[in-house]
């Protein structure tokens, strides 16, 4: 049970962190940029030398790049069958905010 909770605290937690490579491409809405693993991408572009990931992927590397990849592969696992539905242009009609 504990290790349950301590593994729930720690999915909220790198999900509201807004250092997350991941929360960062899904906030920029730049045309054209990639959806499907997009967070996952922009990491290990950034780990490769990437000069411009701002151009190319509408939002800046995190700081600690190779401590955030795993967790932006995680998250992108989790969020593929909306990025898959957005990359083919299905609506989902799903909206936040009230």
């Amino acid at each position: 049970m504990k290790r349950g909770v301590a593994l729930g605290t720690a999915l909220v937690a790198i999900l509201l962190l807004p250092g997350c490579a991941t929360v960062r491409t899904l906030d920029a809405a730049k045309p054209g940029a990639p959806i499907i693993y997009s967070g996952t991408r922009l990491d290990w572009y950034s780990l490769n030398g990437g000069c411009c990931a701002q151009d190319r992927f509408g939002a800046a590397a995190p700081k600690y790049v190779a401590l955030d990849l795993p967790a932006s592969l995680v998250l992108d696992t989790l969020l593929l069958p909306f990025a898959v539905a957005a990359e083919l242009g299905v609506g989902l009609g799903v909206r936040g905010g009230l």
